[in-house]
């Protein structure tokens, strides 16, 4: 009988452990877990696909950087509102963890705030297509070539060879030049020849400068050359075209080619650079008499 006593006793204790276990709470955790395992698959899913679907869209893309950060955000997003909903539907209140979240986020926001900014100035200048590595760029004053971009800021090397470092946030709200970006750069010269030159010889002046341009391939053909101005000591002849090319290296040495071959045949033409001068004219004290 005591045996059996015994182990009644023990039963009766499994029982109301059995009964004081909350087998839906443990059930409700584990298929919460699943679902959050599940959802960060498919996160960590979709991010692999948007930084294969960039890389194959553009080499360069900048956007690929801000993936991580999306989503360790969506993967915040999904553990909050999973626990809330968990605990909400096991009787918990929820409403001081919403209002201890939304604390600690204005905190973290004032905190933050220049970060934000910079944050949002990086993703408005890569939705524009403002600028990349490697492009002549003006920027709030500062001029020069992009050495990088990250999430805070972007590196320029002038020509001096000085490194800016501009928060991103400023150069959104600022104004911005891609000088990279052109499609063509114009050529805007005046050749001064001396006033004695005759008009023949200008009009030659015209032609051979025409000619040169038409000759060029790197030129388009929406060339003009014409007699601009008489100036005080000289006839200016000048030039107005524009290269094929945007990038500012070959843009000089195509004009400097263009404005070497002018200078070439011009001496050949016997036609002669003016360059500032004075006539002084002396009457003779007799003469004034």
């Amino acid at each position: 009988m005591d045996f059996i006593d015994s182990i009644i006793e023990h039963l009766e204790k499994i029982n109301k452990l059995l009964e004081s276990t909350h087998f839906d709470l443990i059930v409700g955790a584990i298929v919460n877990l699943i679902i959050m395992i599940l959802l960060f698959k498919a996160v960590d899913i979709l991010d692999r696909r948007l930084r294969e679907r960039m890389l194959n869209k553009d080499h360069n893309s900048q956007l690929v950087q801000f993936i991580p950060i999306l989503g360790k955000i969506f993967k915040f997003l999904i553990v909050f509102f999973i626990l809330a909903s968990f605990l909400q539907s096991h009787g918990y209140s929820v409403t001081s963890l919403i209002t201890g979240f939304g604390i600690t986020g204005l905190a973290v926001g004032f905190a933050a705030n220049a970060t934000i900014s910079n944050i949002f100035g990086t993703l408005a200048i890569f939705s524009d297509k403002a600028y990349r590595i490697g492009d002549y760029v003006k920027i709030n004053g500062i001029e020069g070539t992009v050495e990088d971009v990250n999430i805070r800021s972007t590196k320029i090397r002038t020509l001096d060879n000085f490194l800016y470092i501009v928060p991103n946030s400023s150069v959104a709200t600022g104004n911005i030049c891609n000088v990279t970006a052109a499609k063509k750069r114009r050529i805007a010269e005046v050749f001064t020849l001396t006033y004695d030159t005759p008009a023949e010889k200008l009009e030659r002046a015209i032609k051979i400068v025409e000619n040169i341009l038409k000759e060029n391939e790197n030129i388009h053909d929406d060339y003009v050359v014409f007699i601009d101005t008489l100036a005080d000591s000289s006839i200016n002849v000048k030039c107005i075209a524009y290269t094929k090319t945007g990038s500012y290296n070959e843009w000089k040495i195509i004009q400097s080619g263009f404005i070497l071959e002018v200078i070439k045949q011009f001496r050949a033409e016997g036609l002669d650079f003016a360059f500032p001068s004075t006539s002084l004219y002396i009457e003779k004290a007799g003469d004034v008499l």
